[in-house]
């Protein structure tokens, strides 16, 4: 800098001395943001990829229709989580946190009963697998827009977002509905009753995440219901 201004004429030389130098500086809180994102998926796509090939183990062998929607469900969590958006918003705090926790990972934990089922197999299967249908379309519609935590992805009202706000909670206390008829052990109850009372207030702090966009806002003026309609 010192031989470009010796160089110069005098008026370009003052001025180049005057003139302020930009110089790069690294935002900490962006790398931890960055590297937490990189954490994350991580161990979401580990997690969700050891499932799904236990579960097509599973559908193999029985080669249910229930066994091939789940691990579809399954198996688009590893994919749109490769694929998600950076989120404008994500909250972390502990609450969020263990509510997600709680309603994630209670239900694999559900054991077979050994006792006779209360409604009949048909009747079970189709329960369920109308609900893992509901899951499914409601990934589908989220695309890139899909997230574990509470956050903001982009704001979707498309698809079957068009009728409730949570439409995968919905599939999801559907399934567990009909697992239950046909597996009504105290175990199991207890799981999914926890499991599915944090994940209504995980719906709760989505949408105070999601409560920022102006456009969220709209959409829920629109539809009126959380997850059951008439009920939340």
């Amino acid at each position: 800098m010192k031989r470009l201004a010796l160089d110069a004429p005098p008026g370009i030389a003052r001025s180049l001395a005057r003139r302020p130098v930009a110089i790069p500086v690294s935002d900490p809180d962006a790398r931890t943001r960055d590297l937490g994102e990189l954490v994350s998926k991580t161990i979401i796509v580990v997690l969700f990829s050891l499932m799904a090939v236990r579960l097509a183990a599973d559908a193999r062998a029985t080669g249910h229709v229930t066994g091939v929607l789940l691990l579809v469900s399954e198996a688009l969590v590893v994919v749109l989580t490769m694929f998600r958006r950076p989120a404008a918003l994500v909250d972390r705090t502990p609450t969020a946190r263990l509510l997600t926790a709680l309603s994630m990972f209670g239900p694999p934990l559900v054991r077979p009963a050994s006792f006779m089922a209360l409604a009949p197999e048909m009747l079970t299967a189709m329960i369920t697998g109308l609900g893992l249908v509901v899951v499914v379309l409601g990934k589908l519609s989220l695309g890139r827009s899909f997230g574990l935590t509470p956050a903001n992805r982009g704001v979707v009202c498309s698809g079957v977002y068009r009728f409730v706000r949570h439409p995968i909670y919905l599939g999801y206390m559907t399934t567990h509905v009909g697992f239950l008829l046909a597996n009504a052990s105290a175990w199991n109850i207890s799981l999914l009753v926890v499991a599915d009372i944090a994940m209504m207030f995980r719906a709760l702090y989505e949408e105070r995440a999601l409560g920022h966009d102006a456009g969220y806002r709209d959409y829920m003026q629109r539809v009126r219901w959380r997850v059951l309609p008439g009920v939340f």
